[in-house]
C-alpha cells in the first residue's frame, strides 16, 4: 500500500487507520515541512524518502520500497475510505483485470469544477488512445508489481497516472473501474484544489501524451 504525502501529517493517522486488515502501508515523505514522516512512523507505516519532489517521483520510490506481489497506490490526504481498496486489488488478486481504478464518486466540495472537467478531457483521451472506456484517472488503483515496473514509465511528475493508463493500454493490459467514494480532503491541497496545481498537472499529463501518441 503505497501512500505519497507532502505535508499530510493532520490526515494520516485517520488515513493508516481506515486501511484494511493486512495492507502494509508505505508512507512516501516526498519533502514535507511538518511531522509527516515522524507521524507515519508513530502509526506503523514505513517511512520512506523522497527528495525529488514530484508524485511519479513518489510513487515510484514507494513502488521500488515494496516487496508486495500486488501493489496498491492511494491519496494520503484523507480523501479516499481505506475499505474501497478491497474491491479495487480484488480484480487483479482474482486475474480478472491486470490495472484496477477506483472510479471517484465525488460528496460535495471534494471534487473542484476545475479538476473535473481536467479529468474528463484526460479520460476521453485514454479511452480513444486505449480503446477502453475510462471514467476517471483517479489516484486509487492497484496492479501487480512486476508488470507495473515492466512498463518502463519515465515520468516522475504529475504525468505518473496518466502513463500509466497508456502504456497499460499499449501493453494489452485488461484495465477496469471500480466507484470508489470520494471526500474532502484533510488540509490544504497541493494540486486539485488549486488552479495552479491542476495546470501543472495538466502540463505534465500533456507533455506524456505528446509522447505516447
Amino acid at each position: 500500500m503505497i501512500l505519497p504525502a507532502l505535508d499530510e501529517a493532520a490526515a494520516i493517522p485517520s488515513v493508516l487507520a481506515g486501511l484494511p486488515a493486512g495492507y502494509r502501508p508505505i508512507v512516501v515523505d516526498n519533502g514535507s515541512t511538518d511531522d509527516t514522516a515522524a507521524v507515519a512512523a508513530v502509526c506503523g507505516a514505513l517511512v520512506v524518502h523522497e527528495p525529488q519532489r514530484g508524485f511519479g517521483a513518489a510513487c515510484w520510490a514507494g513502488l521500488m520500497a515494496s516487496d508486495a506481489d500486488i501493489v496498491c497506490f492511494m491519496d494520503c490526504d484523507g480523501s479516499f475510505r481505506g475499505s474501497d481498496l478491497i474491491a479495487v486489488v480484488s480484480a487483479v488478486a482474482d486475474g480478472s483485470a491486470d490495472l484496477v481504478m477506483g472510479a471517484r464518486q465525488a460528496t460535495a466540495g471534494a471534487w473542484p469544477v476545475h479538476a473535473r472537467l481536467a479529468n474528463r478531457v484526460l479520460a476521453s483521451l485514454i479511452s480513444r488512445r486505449t480503446g477502453v472506456r475510462v471514467h476517471d484517472l483517479g489516484p486509487m488503483r492497484a496492479a501487480r508489481r512486476a508488470h507495473l515496473i515492466g512498463l518502463g514509465m519515465t515520468d516522475r511528475g504529475f504525468g505518473w497516472p496518466l502513463e500509466m493508463v497508456l502504456r497499460a493500454g499499449r501493453a494489452g493490459w485488461r484495465i477496469e473501474e471500480v466507484p470508489v467514494a470520494y471526500a474532502p480532503r484533510i488540509g490544504r491541497s497541493k494540486v486539485t484544489g488549486t488552479v495552479r496545481g491542476t495546470g501543472r498537472a495538466i502540463r505534465d499529463m500533456s507533455r506524456i501524451a505528446r509522447q505516447l501518441r
